[in-house]
C-alpha cells in the first residue's frame, strides 16, 4: 500500500522515502492519563484489519492513579507487528513514543542503539526533568546521541490544530495522544478509517470532543506527512503466509476467555453463571459476560470473594455452567469453597488470571506462580484438575476444554491464565460451529439404584463406571431429593458417614476419577533428534517458541513441548522425558512446575526462573538455553 492511496491530500507535502521492513516493535509511553492504553489499542485494530500478524505488551502502573511525570506512573503500550509469524510482543523496541521525561527515563534501557525516539518536548520542562531526576536535559546533553531522536512539541501542535474548538487549553491537551497516533499511522501506512469511527461511536454524546480527537488525529497524520523531520516511512506488508483460511479478529486473553464460555455454555445448551468480585485482571471477564444477557448469561458482582464463588457452586448444584473468576489473592479465600465442590463433585470453572504476589503483591504485573496453589492450596485431599492456556487466542479453546472436563467429569477444574496472556491480544481465527465440541449434559431424570428389597431409588453418588463421575440432579426433579454439604458421603447413597473405610475409600475415588480424565499425548516438536527439551507451560510459551527458533536459526538441536494439562498429566509426559539428557523449565515463578516432573518421573530437570512481573525476553531465554545444550 502506497502513501498516496492511504494520506489525505496535503497543501505542501514533501516528496518522503518508502521503505519496507518485515517487523516492528512500537512502545508508546506516557503519564497514566496520557491514554497510552487506548492509543495502542487503536493502533493495534488497525494494524489487525491491515491483515498483519501481531502481538502486544500493555504495562500499566499497579496504583489506581500514581503521581503525574512520576517513574512510578509510567504507562506503556509495547506491539510487534510484522509480515510473517510472530510469537512475543518482542524484546527492544524500534520506536519509543516518549511523552514525557518520566515516560523517556522508564524505557530508555530497553532501546537498541540506532532505534527512533520521538518525545513530546512540550513536556520536557526543568521541573518535570527534576522530578525523574535528570540534571540536565537529555536531548540536549548528548546521552542520546546513539539513537534517531524526533522533538515534536506534541502538545502545542495539538492545541493549536484544535484552535477553532470550544476548548479550553486543558481540554485540547487531551487529544496529544490521538496527535501522536496519527502521526504514527502515516509513519506506518496504517488504516484510518477505523479509528475515526471508533472516536465518533465512542464519544457520541460529545460529538465537540469527538470532532476534535478526529481533527487531532489529522493533524498528527498530516504532520508526518508535511514535517522535514520525518523523512522516511515504512510498509510492513500483510502477513499472508502466517494464517490458516478464515475470518480473523484482533482478542485479547480475557476477552477470548470471555466467548469461550459463552460458547461453552451454547455447546452444553446449559445457561452461563458467573459469580465475581472485581479483581485485577479477571474484571474484564466480569464485565464483559455482562454484555451477553441475550445468550442466557447470568453475572452476579458479590460483595466479596467468597460471596462470589458460593453464589457460583449453588448455581452448578442448580444446572447451570457455574464460573468463578478472580486472581491469585481471590484463590486463597475461595479455597474452602472449592474444597466443597470437590467434596458435593459439582462442576464449576475457577479462572485464576494469574498476577504476581504475594498477598496483594502486583495487581497489573504478571506471574504464574499459582499453580501449587491450584494443585494443593485446600485443606484434606481435594484434587482439582488444571488447565493452562498458552496465548491470548488459545484461552478461548482451552475454557472450552476446561468445561469439557468439569461438566464430563462433575469437578471443580482451575483454568490458570494470567496478566500477560489476559491484557496482551493477538489475531485469532474465528471459529466455525462445526469446529466446537459437544459438551451436551444428560441430568439424572430417575432412579439409578435398585435396593435389596426391589425398591427403585436415587444414589447421588453412584459412579458412572467411565468417568466415576456422580449424576447431576437438578434441584425439584420429583424423586431425585437428596443430600448435599461438606460432610463426607457414603458411597453410593450421599448418606453422612464417619466411617474411616468409607473414607478411604471417597478420597481414592476421588483422587482416581481426576486421575483417569481423558487428556491428550503431549507433542513434542524435535525435528532434529535433539539432547535437551525445553518444557513449559501457560504464557511462557510465546517467547519459548521464540527462543528455540533462534536457536535452531544458528543450528543448534533443541526440541520443545508445552503442557496444556497440568493435572493430571498427559499419560505420556514420563516417555517424552526419557528421550532426553536434559530437560530445561523456563517459569515466571521459582520453579513450580519443576518441582512437580522432579516428584511425579523423578527427572533433573533444570529450572529456569524469572519473577519481575514481565514475561521472558525471547533473547534472554534463548541464551540461558544455549548454556542448557551442547550445540548439538
Amino acid at each position: 500500500m502506497s502513501v498516496e492511496t492511504t494520506a489525505p491530500a496535503v497543501a505542501g507535502a514533501v516528496d518522503k522515502e518508502v521503505r519496507r521492513l518485515d517487523r516492528v516493535i512500537i512502545r508508546f509511553a506516557g503519564d497514566s492519563g496520557d491514554g497510552m492504553q487506548l492509543t495502542g489499542d487503536r493502533f493495534t485494530s488497525e494494524t489487525a484489519s491491515f491483515g498483519n500478524d501481531l502481538s502486544t505488551l500493555p504495562n500499566f502502573p499497579a496504583e489506581i492513579r500514581a503521581p503525574a511525570g512520576t517513574l512510578p506512573g509510567v504507562s506503556s503500550f509495547q506491539l510487534h507487528f510484522a509480515d510473517h509469524d510472530i510469537l512475543t510482543p518482542g524484546d527492544a523496541p524500534n520506536v519509543l513514543v516518549a511523552m514525557n521525561p518520566a515516560a523517556l527515563k522508564a524505557n530508555i534501557g530497553d532501546l537498541p542503539r540506532g532505534a527512533e525516539i520521538i518525545v513530546n518536548t512540550d513536556e520536557f520542562t526543568k521541573r518535570a526533568m527534576q522530578k525523574v531526576g535528570y540534571a540536565a536535559s537529555p536531548l540536549e546533553d548528548g546521552s542520546l546521541d546513539g539513537f534517531h531522536v524526533h522533538p515534536v512539541p506534541l502538545t502545542t501542535l495539538t492545541v493549536e490544530a484544535l484552535k477553532e474548538f470550544d476548548l479550553t487549553r486543558k481540554e485540547a491537551e487531551r487529544s496529544k495522544n490521538m496527535f501522536a497516533l496519527g502521526l504514527l499511522s502515516w509513519m506506518y501506512h496504517r488504516p484510518t478509517e477505523g479509528t475515526e469511527t471508533f472516536l465518533r461511536s465512542k464519544f457520541a454524546k460529545k460529538p465537540d470532543i469527538a470532532a476534535a480527537n478526529i481533527a487531532a488525529f489529522r493533524a498528527g497524520w498530516n504532520f508526518g506527512e508535511t514535517t522535514e523531520d520525518f523523512v522516511v516511512s515504512y510498509e510492513v506488508a500483510p502477513a499472508a503466509t502466517a494464517f490458516p483460511p478464515g475470518v480473523y479478529r484482533n482478542i485479547s486473553g480475557n476477552l477470548a476467555l470471555s466467548y469461550g464460555l459463552v460458547a461453552a455454555s451454547r455447546q452444553a445448551d446449559l445457561p452461563l453463571f458467573l459469580g465475581s468480585y472485581p479483581i485485577t485482571p479477571a474484571s474484564d471477564i466480569l464485565h464483559e459476560l455482562s454484555k451477553h444477557k441475550n445468550f442466557g448469561v447470568r453475572t452476579f458482582q458479590a460483595e466479596d470473594e467468597i460471596a462470589g464463588i458460593g453464589a457460583a457452586l449453588g448455581a452448578a448444584f442448580g444446572g447451570s455452567l457455574a464460573v468463578t473468576t478472580t486472581s491469585g489473592p481471590g484463590v486463597a479465600l475461595k479455597s474452602e469453597t472449592i474444597g466443597l465442590a470437590v467434596s458435593l463433585e459439582l462442576p464449576l470453572l475457577v479462572v485464576d488470571i494469574q498476577r504476581g504476589g504475594p498477598s496483594t503483591g502486583l495487581p497489573t504485573k504478571t506471574e504464574q506462580a499459582d499453580l501449587l496453589q491450584a494443585m494443593y492450596g485446600r485443606n484434606g485431599e481435594a484434587p482439582v484438575p488444571v488447565v493452562a492456556p498458552r496465548t491470548p487466542a488459545d484461552c478461548f479453546d482451552a475454557v472450552l476444554e476446561a468445561a469439557r472436563i468439569a461438566l464430563a467429569y462433575r469437578t471443580p477444574v482451575f483454568l490458570l491464565s494470567d496478566g500477560y496472556l489476559a491484557n496482551g491480544s493477538e489475531p485469532w481465527r474465528i471459529p466455525e460451529l462445526q469446529e466446537l465440541p459437544d459438551l451436551t449434559v444428560r441430568f439424572a431424570q430417575g432412579p439409578n439404584h435398585t435396593t435389596e428389597d426391589g425398591t427403585e431409588v436415587f444414589w447421588p453418588y453412584k459412579r458412572d463406571p467411565h468417568t466415576l463421575a456422580r449424576p447431576w440432579a437438578i434441584p425439584g426433579t420429583p424423586g431425585l431429593e437428596h443430600r448435599i454439604g461438606g460432610i463426607e458421603k457414603q458411597d453410593g447413597t450421599g448418606n453422612i458417614s464417619y466411617d474411616p473405610a468409607n473414607h478411604d475409600l471417597m478420597v481414592r475415588t476421588r483422587q482416581a476419577k481426576i486421575d483417569g480424565i481423558d487428556v491428550p499425548d503431549l507433542q513434542a516438536d524435535d525435528p532434529d533428534g535433539a539432547r535437551t527439551l525445553v518444557l513449559g507451560w501457560g504464557s511462557t510459551y510465546g517467547p519459548i517458541t521464540a527462543a528455540v527458533r533462534r536457536i535452531r536459526a544458528q543450528g543448534g538441536h533443541i526440541a520443545q513441548a508445552h503442557l496444556r494439562h497440568l493435572n493430571p498429566f498427559p499419560p505420556n509426559l514420563g516417555e517424552v522425558l526419557t528421550r532426553y539428557e536434559r530437560v530445561v523449565i523456563p517459569e515466571m515463578n521459582l520453579g513450580q512446575l519443576a518441582t512437580l516432573i522432579r516428584a511425579e518421573y523423578l527427572i533433573d530437570a533444570l529450572s529456569y526462573t524469572q519473577v519481575n512481573g514481565m514475561p521472558f525476553k525471547a533473547e534472554q531465554l534463548a541464551t540461558a538455553l544455549e548454556e542448557a545444550t551442547d550445540g548439538h
